[in-house]
């Protein structure tokens, strides 16, 4: 007998679905175990931002949490790192944990806090398994870890002129007439906007989308803008002139709402309709229809992503973009404005979350996107804990992370739910729970929903929490930090412990009851209507953004631009053990070229070419595409380098450089050389 249970996906993403989950009996073939098991997920059809349907990649996850290579036992290595198939050896938890606590000791004694290293992401955007995990190393001391390998620029740049990251809410969005997907591939990355996006059309809204190549969004749209490459901001310039030009701008907003006005109408003045068309690769018939569209058309939504930050000059474009709504007075209109994030909506009592309460001043910290350098000898880390994410795949500079992680003298404990390529490194693999098999609670950076999972299925085999984990390490290296002991129901009850209005009437047992509950927002939330929470109580236009190429440029040596963007059936890494899902994907990585490019290049459709960087070189087959443009090649999604011929993450080409704003990553700001290879 199946039965169905409505838990909230913990993956990253903006949508945080609410799923129907259907769970049916049987015995486990590893274990041995009878129990149920999840055997299909859809969405549930009454919760108003899920509507009944999953993603394309979640709708697979039984097939990930019942995966026969998924670790069940604790496991320690056996052999060398450097071997080509690594061996794991069954041990007991108590054997696991008092050497790992030993060697952790050691390490305490000799060389500081600083010699240990956690290391982690959203492999759960769980408020339990992906915060407040980090407590036991802030008891200890350790270096922080910068999260900034996704989004830390897009929030600098977000908070400079606007403080909180706040959103319009998601049902208003049917009321845009014009709407701006401004890069961001949402038919595959926030999939639960299109409904939205479909209404709004059919009630006569048009809809552009601004981005380097033809994705699934671009071909959905009313109009595509392929622009270079990190011009983002040149084009917002050329937009904000013609604003000022033609007196399309809402001077009563300006004027009540923001600072700093005198100051981004000199940025603008010089970006002509031909200069920004020369600056972009677009027409200037396309600027100028753009533009119009955009001073003319109200209410106008933007929907930003973090694509456009992932250049050198990243937070400066988003920044650029994010700054149009300040100008048109699209903020105080129901349907209008730019959406990034929503999270700044969720305002629990996050004094204690992670251990925050315990963040000293004199803390080190090390910045996750230069890992490579963290992992160099020199350095002085003699262990690394590794727990959501997966960075020998997605960590810049993969080569080099990968050979830190080969080093004998470095301690590598993963705590995993799939044998990925940085568990094969580890000397320790200790099974994780999916989130179906503990609790949680989880926020959302896409909507406005509140939600809470029990512990629903048993976890297979030995597997366990990240918290009870790092509760029994704690125990054993004698830490008495009592956060970092407690219950969900501990941490629940402290992060509603907040007299917030948005939190008003959201309590433990009603979010327990109901399993998604809305935030206690006005019925005509308008996040920015009146000015923003920053410094001045205004839209901060000052300091003005400005366009600027990168220090990277293209030469004669590297004369390609190289984007890896999300693919339409992986979430990152997460997927990447899911053969059909590889299979959906095309079964291993290709790289589109623009026709132009493989002529010159001597590349042919379905042959291999050889992807060159600084910092590394990588092999992969070609699509020749004029889904791109000349001089900019694609990679979608972020493969696991045994699904690629030779074995490497495309990481292998990316570099450690830091954005402008919030020490991010560039990952779309490599270039390359392309030549002919053989597989």
């Amino acid at each position: 007998m199946t039965r169905d249970v409505l838990l909230t996906c913990p993956l990253d993403c903006p949508d945080a679905c609410r799923l129907k989950i259907t769970l049916a009996p049987g015995e486990d073939a590893r274990t041995g175990q009878y129990s149920e098991r999840m055997v299909k997920v859809t969405g549930d059809p009454d919760h108003p931002v899920t509507r009944g349907f999953a993603c394309a990649k979640t709708v697979h996850y039984p097939a990930r949490a019942n995966h026969p290579q998924r670790p069940l036992y604790p496991l320690r290595r056996v052999g060398q790192k450097t071997d080509a198939e690594p061996r794991f050896e069954r041990v007991t938890w108590e054997e696991a944990l008092d050497d790992i606590a030993a060697r952790l000791r050691t390490l305490l004694d000799s060389r500081g806090p600083q010699s240990i290293l956690r290391y982690h992401y959203a492999g759960t955007m769980g408020l339990m398994e992906g915060h407040h995990a980090h407590t036991l190393w802030r008891a200890l001391g350790t270096p922080e870890l910068e999260e900034t390998i996704c989004a830390s620029a897009g929030t600098a740049a977000w908070s400079l002129g606007y403080g909180t990251r706040y959103a319009p809410a998601l049902q208003d969005v049917q009321h845009a007439r014009l709407i701006v997907l401004w890069g961001i591939n949402s038919l595959s990355t926030n999939s639960h906007l299109t409904p939205h996006l479909t209404a709004a059309r059919k009630s006569g809204a048009k809809i552009v989308c601004v981005d380097p190549y033809r994705n699934r969004t671009a071909a959905y749209a009313d109009q595509h803008l392929k622009i270079r490459p990190g011009t983002d901001a040149a084009l917002a310039l050329g937009v904000m002139r013609e604003l000022f030009v033609n007196g399309w701008t809402d001077n009563d907003y300006i004027a009540q709402a923001t600072t700093g006005i005198e100051e981004l109408r000199e940025a603008a003045q010089d970006w002509t309709l031909g200069r920004t068309a020369e600056t972009t690769g677009l027409s200037v018939e396309e600027v100028r229809e753009f533009a119009h569209a955009i001073g003319t058309t109200r209410p106008t939504y933007i929907r930003v992503g973090y694509g456009m930050t992932r250049h050198e000059h990243g937070g400066n474009n988003l920044r650029a973009v994010t700054l149009i709504p300040a100008l048109t007075g699209d903020w105080r209109h129901k349907g209008g404005g730019c959406a990034l994030s929503s999270s700044g909506t969720f305002k629990l009592n996050r004094t204690h979350l992670g251990g925050a309460h315990l963040v000293q001043s004199d803390f080190s910290s090390v910045n996750m996107v230069e890992l490579a350098n963290a992992l160099e000898p020199a350095a002085g880390l003699g262990a690394l804990v590794v727990y959501n994410t997966n960075p020998a795949v997605v960590a810049p500079e993969s080569d080099r992370v990968q050979a830190g992680l080969q080093r004998d003298d470095l301690l590598v404990v993963v705590l995993e739910q799939a044998m990925t390529e940085t568990a094969r490194l580890a000397d320790y693999v200790l099974p994780a729970t999916t989130f179906v098999e503990h609790a949680d609670l989880y926020t959302s950076y896409g909507h406005h929903y509140l939600g809470y999972n029990p512990a629903t299925l048993p976890a297979p085999g030995e597997c366990r929490p990240n918290t009870w984990v790092f509760q029994e390490l704690g125990r054993r290296l004698g830490v008495t930090e009592p956060a970092l002991y407690w219950t969900v129901d501990d941490l629940l009850k402290n992060l509603l412990n907040t007299d917030h209005p948005f939190l008003q009437g959201v309590t433990p047992e009603r979010l327990k009851a109901e399993g998604s509950v809305p935030l206690n927002l006005p019925g005509d939330f308008l996040p920015y209507a009146d000015g923003a929470e920053t410094g001045s109580g205004k839209v901060q236009l000052s300091p003005a953004p400005h366009h600027r190429e990168p220090h990277a440029e293209l030469n004669d040596h590297f004369p390609v631009r190289l984007l890896t963007p999300p693919a339409h059936h992986f979430l990152n890494s997460t997927y990447g053990v899911l053969e059909n899902l590889n299979r959906a994907e095309g079964t291993e990585p290709h790289v589109l070229v623009h026709p132009q490019d493989a002529r010159q290049y001597q590349l042919h459709e379905g042959g291999y070419a050889s992807l060159q960087s600084e910092y590394g070189r990588v092999q992969r087959r070609v699509r020749v595409t004029d889904t791109t443009n000349p001089g900019t090649a694609v990679l979608e999604g972020t493969w696991w380098g045994l699904s690629a011929p030779d074995g490497k993450s495309i990481n292998a080409l990316t570099a450690q450089t830091l954005t402008d704003l919030g020490g991010g990553s560039t990952f779309h700001n490599t270039r390359i050389k392309l030549t002919p290879a053989q597989p």
